[in-house]
């Protein structure tokens, strides 16, 4: 088995690609106008409208509710990352903080109110376990 990806479903694609295009840097390859998909290292985020919900299971998907789940990301200096965003991001839950585990970590909303962690291993141990 293979994990491949993650989709966030929104009731409004250009404005979530837009996000993650500008916090990731990387460009989004569009299959229309409700899907559009990021690859990131080894992993690929989904973006999808509403209107592709039925395709799967009518009403089982809904945008700008998720309260359990956080999209993380790997980035070299996390502290240049809270600072590229300042202009994009509207909400910082938590600005810039070194975790007990050794990640130093920038915990933000996207437009859809979506926790998005951006972090970056500081302790050797933290250092080790991500080494690219």
């Amino acid at each position: 088995m293979d994990f491949v990806s993650i989709r966030v479903i929104t009731g409004d694609v250009a404005r979530l690609v837009a996000f993650y295009e500008r916090a990731t840097g990387a460009r989004a390859a569009w299959a229309t106008e409700d899907f559009a998909e990021l690859r990131i290292g080894g992993a690929t985020l989904a973006i999808a409208g509403t209107r592709t919900v039925p395709l799967f299971a009518p009403g089982s998907a809904r945008p700008a509710e998720n309260h359990s789940v956080i999209t993380e990301f790997l980035v070299d200096d996390v502290d240049r990352v809270h600072q590229d965003l300042a202009g994009v991001v509207t909400d910082v839950v938590a600005g810039p903080t070194t975790m007990p585990w050794g990640n130093r970590s920038l915990l933000v909303r996207d437009p859809d109110g979506n926790l998005v962690n951006f972090f970056t291993p500081v302790t050797p141990q933290a250092i080790e376990k991500f080494a690219r």
